[in-house]
């Protein structure tokens, strides 16, 4: 027979939501900063640009 599930605590979902966040800010930070490198052409990228499909 279904039995209901016990409540979740404040403390269990406030720290479950908190991992989440935290992982969430951790990889914007990692794109923010690897768009910035693309940008500033100090990555080790290559990726096709306007100059090389011209000679093609």
């Amino acid at each position: 027979m279904a039995v209901p599930k016990k409540k979740t605590s404040k403390s269990k979902r406030n720290k479950r939501k908190a991992t989440w966040k935290r992982k969430a800010t951790l990889e914007a930070q990692k794109a923010l900063s690897l768009g910035k490198a693309v940008l500033s052409e100090r990555s080790s990228f290559v990726y096709p640009t306007d100059d090389e499909d011209e000679d093609s």
